[in-house]
């Protein structure tokens, strides 16, 4: 769909061995010095999802499919990025081109890997790459109101759009978000942002990479970071990339046993996979058949014909209706013929918006 979350922070903080363990494949190199990822590693993640199996335990499918979710790890950003320090503008460049930032942040001492700043500081950590996307911003919005300025002369629209661009690149000179601008919602601002991509009006993950103590209580480091993405309505996720390296290669009920044994629920790699998939507005509706009970991925608020078009393009274009069960009703009645006969298949039409979890047929001409 062309949506990814792109991993960033600063070198050595864990960030490549969380995508080695997000792709389940160490196809990141993790190594101890920076700059060790040179091209920004791409994966597609499959979002773990229970309820395929509750769907398979009923429908005895040949295979089960998931949705999935595109993850590009991007080399590590250092002070001074957006003036080209280190791989600088490569690297923004490729944030730009995703829809959600992952900060993974260092929460945890070691003396036996090296902290490119010398010491461990989540809050001077975060400053730092939220301040080369700050300066990239301006850089680009001083450059975008130049032009405004000479547009404005013969156009009041583009003097309303100019007016508000002055305002947003004082907010930004003060060190604030993009994200967080008063007039964010307003059209002179997403004209602006469809033009200019502003990095920093990306919704922002923190991942807090934290050592295995910390994945039960909060150490300091954790604290001062979640008061952090609190204040900046950001989601936070606790994790341990140490942890979910070791996970790889165990069988499911295995890594459950060894979370359980930590007094962990669940993993982190799985609360970012399905936050993330929330952040980039995604969900997902079911088909259940005998040759595979599969996961299919939407925008959120789709119609059915455009449902139907995640399946081919075709179904769209000849879309008469669409058969649907909901995922609770079709458990509780133990299967798709049942739950007709207890009249919980419903016919919907073109207008119906897909509720998460739709089990789903659809009727269309060729």
């Amino acid at each position: 769909m062309g949506l990814a979350i792109g991993l960033v922070g600063l070198p050595n903080v864990g960030k490549s061995t969380t995508f080695n363990a997000l792709t389940k494949a160490q196809n990141a190199e993790a190594a101890n010095y920076p700059f060790c990822t040179i091209e920004p590693n791409k994966a597609v993640v499959p979002v773990p999802d229970k309820r395929l199996h509750e769907l398979a335990k009923i429908v005895n499918p040949e295979r089960i499919q998931y949705s999935t979710i595109d993850f590009v790890d991007i080399a590590g950003l250092v002070k001074g990025a957006s003036k080209g320090e280190g791989l600088g503008n490569k690297f923004l460049s490729n944030i730009r081109e995703t829809e959600v930032i992952l900060q993974i942040v260092r929460c945890f001492e070691d003396e036996n890997i090296v902290h490119n700043e010398g010491s461990i500081d989540p809050l001077r950590d975060v400053e730092i790459i939220e301040g080369e996307l700050i300066l990239a911003d301006i850089e680009v919005l001083a450059n975008r109101i130049e032009r405004l300025k000479k547009q404005a002369k013969a156009d009041k629209s583009a003097k309303t759009v100019l007016e508000m661009a002055q305002e947003l690149l004082e907010f930004l000179g003060e060190g604030n978000l993009a994200r967080n601008f008063e007039k964010a919602d307003s059209d002179e601002y997403r004209q602006l942002n469809r033009e200019v991509r502003f990095l920093t009006d990306k919704e922002i993950m923190y991942g807090a990479n934290t050592d295995e103590d910390g994945l039960l209580e909060d150490n300091e480091y954790v604290k001062a970071l979640r008061e952090h993405a609190e204040k900046n309505n950001c989601e936070l996720i606790k994790l341990c990339a140490k942890v979910e390296e070791e996970l790889i290669g165990l069988e499911d009920d295995e890594a459950q046993e060894f979370l359980t044994d930590l007094g962990v629920e669940e993993s982190g790699l799985e609360q970012i996979i399905h936050k993330g998939f929330d952040k980039l507005g995604l969900m997902s509706y079911f088909t259940a058949g005998v040759k595979e009970v599969r996961s299919w991925t939407i925008r959120k608020n789709s119609t059915a014909p455009k449902a139907a078009a995640a399946i081919h393009n075709d179904f769209e274009k000849g879309f008469i209706r669409a058969e649907v069960i909901a995922y609770e009703d079709f458990i509780a009645c133990g299967g798709e013929a049942k739950a007709k006969e207890a009249g919980k298949m419903r016919l919907e039409g073109k207008e119906y918006i897909v509720q998460d979890g739709d089990i789903m047929h659809f009727r269309f001409n060729v």
